[in-house]
């Protein structure tokens, strides 16, 4: 048996378009966009006992919502060409870094006009119509050196995209900062040394960095050599550092802090202080990849924490803001790079209530899902008109361990403790799977 394709992470078999979607209460009026998300979705059978849930082929989910209606939900695979030629389908366009042939499988977004479905590891974005179909790999008009990244982070101030990218296995001594200027070409491109490969998922943003997750999940040799298609472990001798890389500096200019042995897969957001610091809120694992070598549920839960980096003794103070199991954090998007007061999360890889924790007084608030109900990552869009940080609208989607239809629920921010203001009911399961984000149709318009 293998958990990460079983149960509710079990893929779903058909593309499926469904129209006019029965909603139960009210969508607000100003919600006009979609809601997308990616997750690794197997088409043809694989073996349970080497299957790594990082693995499977992508699969995009979208809901379109315009006027307080849901007019389609749509799942789509991210054809690459080996998914292509099973399906009958098109092959993409473009050429993918390294001639990978991979379906990128784990986010999801828009950015300059476009729709891009994106893995880290050294495969190109693909970019999507906006109707989720397969278009082709695209490297930012072809101005992308090398692999690009799963999560980067977008700066308000100055519209760009920052991106900590590695490429395995074509450059395992370095990582690069890729910044996306908001033409949708790459304006620059840094390279940082570091040893041992380390698998860097995210990164973090602020006024004056961005920070560098180098931490003891590296490229482990004997599992390269023996075949293996996922070849991360575990390296108890590989130091826990993170980075900090002035933005517009070089390698030589890198501060690297030591920080407590762990791994961060995701965090929340980051800020700079007037003393010089840098606080960055993380979900951080005690040990991840160790036991458990097929996907992340399996050697320690994560808990959410406060790192307080000091550049000038290159180290941290770390706090535990909540020791219960926080995954998939996601933040107010007008506090990017600056101060926050709330991050919303997942109750971990094993889900159940959406949550919002004020990581100034530790107080939490959670919206329960019901019985047998669990939410996934959680989104904000800030409410038309508000400035306040939190004033808006999460959308959740919502499954049960039943493996019925699943929900996406529209949640009162302010008021979480209450039933959803609206319930939108999807005609298919949506397995358990990573990210995604709120597109408005005034940043990837339909027809795009």
């Amino acid at each position: 048996m293998n958990a990460y394709i079983d149960g509710q992470r079990a893929p779903v078999l058909d593309e499926v378009t469904a129209r006019d979607l029965r909603v139960t209460g009210t969508i607000p009026e100003e919600l006009e966009g979609r809601w997308l998300r990616n997750g690794p979705n197997p088409r043809s059978e694989v073996d349970p006992a080497t299957h790594h849930w990082f693995l499977g082929d992508g699969m995009v989910h979208g809901v379109r919502i315009r006027g307080g209606r849901a007019e389609w939900y749509r799942n789509r695979w991210v054809r690459s060409a080996r998914l292509a030629a099973e399906m009958g389908a098109e092959p993409p366009t473009g050429r993918a870094f390294g001639d990978r042939d991979f379906s990128p499988n784990t986010s999801v977004g828009g950015f300059a006009g476009k729709t891009w479905a994106l893995v880290e590891a050294g495969t190109t974005p693909m970019s999507l119509t906006y109707e989720l179909d397969t278009i082709g790999y695209d490297g930012f008009g072809d101005t992308l050196p090398g692999g690009f990244t799963a999560h980067p982070k977008h700066d308000p101030a100055t519209g760009e995209l920052h991106g900590i990218c590695y490429a395995y296995p074509d450059n395992p001594d370095r990582l690069q900062h890729v910044v996306v200027g908001g033409d949708g070409r790459v304006s620059s491109v840094t390279e940082v040394p570091v040893d041992g490969m380390p698998m860097v998922h995210d990164m973090s943003l602020t006024g004056n960095y961005a920070l560098l997750y180098d931490l003891p999940v590296c490229l482990d040799i004997e599992m390269a050599m023996g075949g293996s298609p996922f070849p991360f472990a575990w390296n108890n001798d590989h130091p826990a550092r993170v980075g900090l890389l002035p933005r517009g500096g070089t390698a030589d200019q890198v501060i690297w802090c030591e920080v407590p042995r762990c791994y961060v897969f995701h965090p929340v957001n980051a800020y700079d202080t007037a003393d010089g610091s840098v606080v960055v809120d993380l979900c951080r694992y005690d040990r991840m990849f160790d036991n458990d070598r097929l996907g992340p549920a399996g050697d320690s839960t994560p808990s959410l924490a406060r790192w307080v980096l000091n550049p000038a003794t290159r180290s941290v103070a770390e706090t535990v803001i909540d020791d219960r199991p926080h995954e998939f954090p996601t933040h107010d998007p007008r506090v990017g790079t600056r101060r926050h007061q709330y991050a919303y999360t997942a109750s971990g890889l094993d889900l159940g209530p959406t949550t919002r924790i004020n990581v100034e007084t530790g107080e939490v608030v959670t919206h329960d899902h019901g019985p047998g109900r669990f939410g996934a990552e959680p989104l904000l869009i800030p409410r038309d008109g508000s400035t306040d940080e939190g004033d808006g609208w999460l959308l959740v989607c919502v499954n049960d361990r039943s493996g019925g239809p699943a929900e996406l629920v529209v949640i009162d921010a302010l008021d979480m403790e209450e039933p959803p203001i609206a319930q939108i009911h999807l005609p298919q399961r949506v397995p358990d799977g990573f990210h995604g984000n709120w597109v408005p149709d005034s940043s990837v318009p339909p027809g795009s």
